[in-house]
């Protein structure tokens, strides 16, 4: 048995691990590589195996640093299988055709304006693209073996973190391998717990959040001083937010907000990302796989305007009442949000309010290490708005989190492997399962990989 690691690897974007064995290559996870130019780059080059020899690709949800590269891999040759559970199949969806007309809109709009060295810019894919990736999908049950092929069978399991999330159990001829995906709360007020594994020969964890605990206060209470403060002065909250499930985490905050009656209704709460709001209707579609009853999504999305065209967001951003918008993208790296922070990051009365990990290279790291200018549509932009980080909303677990998660782990992995996190993550979470475990844990490179008797 081998493991490429091909992407998450001594960063957190990008996962892709290639496992080989007895003649089937079977990759987990395809995603795109984010934040830093070296590591954006790294998406254009070719893969160090050949797309047309991968038998399958298993999902453990559908984000875009574990989905967003399938139709470059599809464009490389790639016709086998792509497997994950219902909601991470929609949501895939949802992400690559947001994705591809985004990065079609930009390479247009760079071209246009002339703010690019690429003569032309290119999409890395496009719509088209998508399309020829989307039949490739086959949904599987959660908690179900599979047999992919002979002396090979899979499980995915329940894993929190997003709606359809999963972490994925591989059985090789009796011995077991696990990938966590990523990790989510315990406790979380929208999804259930993860499932946590009782047995593993082999393990590949995530640990964004290796290195820290998360705060124990009150979300809501310091959603709504921050919202208070801001209003009060005049602001809107703008808040750039990850579509899909922290997009409908923060509308259910509000929403329980308001309906206690701390946060007026005269106070418009804004969702402006269509794909946030079709992914708010895949809560109504996928109901077991979260918590909220369809009383309850109805209440949320009668007190959230949803806006449905980009015409009405420039409506909104010329309205100067205070406004709390959620508007993608999560790390400000594209999408609705740069442009409400064009007008209104300039204004000392705005808030910024970050709502989750923010990649090295991005717009939003930027933000939250005090950059005085952020550069967005080829130009530079004066950074005069508060900048916030609402901690503890993160879908993904810290370290007692990921701890707990490994605890029932029957025996001692011959082998555990950390992927998915930053250096400081990294090494504090190795130091952390040694100390409480003694087990081996190793920190693979980029494109390296393990062999396996």
């Amino acid at each position: 048995m081998q493991i490429h690691f091909l992407g998450a690897s001594g960063t957190v974007t990008g996962s892709k691990y290639l496992v080989e064995f007895s003649g089937r290559k079977i990759l987990v996870d395809c995603g795109l590589f984010q934040g830093v130019k070296e590591l954006r780059e790294l998406n254009w080059q070719q893969l160090p195996v050949k797309a047309t020899e991968i038998d399958i690709v298993l999902l453990t949800h559908g984000h875009n640093d574990h989905c967003g590269y399938l139709p470059r891999l599809v464009n490389m040759g790639f016709r086998g299988a792509i497997r994950g559970t219902a909601p991470t199949l929609d949501i895939a969806e949802l992400i690559l055709r947001d994705s591809a007309k985004i990065q079609e809109e930009d390479a247009e709009q760079a071209n246009k304006d002339g703010y690019t060295k690429h003569k032309p810019a290119k999409p890395l894919f496009t719509l088209m693209d998508v399309e020829k990736t989307v039949p490739l999908f086959q949904s599987i049950n959660e908690g179900d073996w599979l047999e992919l092929f002979k002396g090979i069978k899979v499980r995915f399991r329940s894993n929190g973190h997003i709606l359809g999330a999963t972490s994925i159990e591989m059985e090789l001829n009796g011995k077991r391998l696990v990938f966590s995906g990523d990790v989510g709360r315990q406790n979380d007020p929208l999804l259930y717990d993860p499932l946590k594994p009782q047995k593993s020969d082999y393990l590949v964890l995530e640990s964004t959040y290796g290195d820290r605990k998360h705060p124990n206060y009150d979300i809501g209470d310091r959603l709504l001083n921050i919202i208070n403060e801001t209003v009060e002065k005049g602001g809107t909250v703008i808040i750039p937010s990850f579509a899909v499930e922290r997009a409908q985490l923060l509308m259910y905050h509000l929403w329980r907000l308001t309906e206690s009656g701390k946060l007026s209704r005269s106070i418009p709460v804004i969702l402006d990302s269509p794909m946030g709001i079709d992914a708010f209707s895949l809560f109504r579609k996928h109901h077991k796989w979260h918590k909220l009853s369809e009383e309850e999504c109805m209440a949320i999305s009668r007190r959230t305007h949803m806006v449905e065209s980009y015409h009405e967001t420039w409506d909104i951003i010329d309205n100067p009442e205070p406004k709390i918008v959620i508007a993608g993208s999560g790390m400000v790296t594209g999408g609705r949000v740069l442009s409400y922070l064009k007008v209104y990051l300039k204004k000392p009365e705005t808030t910024v309010l970050l709502s989750g990990y923010q990649a090295e290279g991005t717009r939003g790291r930027d933000l939250l290490e005090g950059a005085s200018e952020i550069k967005f549509f080829g130009k530079m932009h004066p950074v005069k708005a508060r900048i916030e980080m609402l901690e503890g909303l993160s879908g993904h677990a810290d370290q007692s989190e990921l701890l707990d998660w490994i605890s029932e782990i029957d025996g001692k992995p011959e082998r555990t492997f950390l992927v998915h996190g930053e250096s400081d993550s990294l090494f504090s979470l190795q130091a952390a399962i040694r100390n409480r475990f003694g087990w081996e844990v190793d920190i693979p490179s980029l494109y390296s990989i393990e062999y396996f008797k």
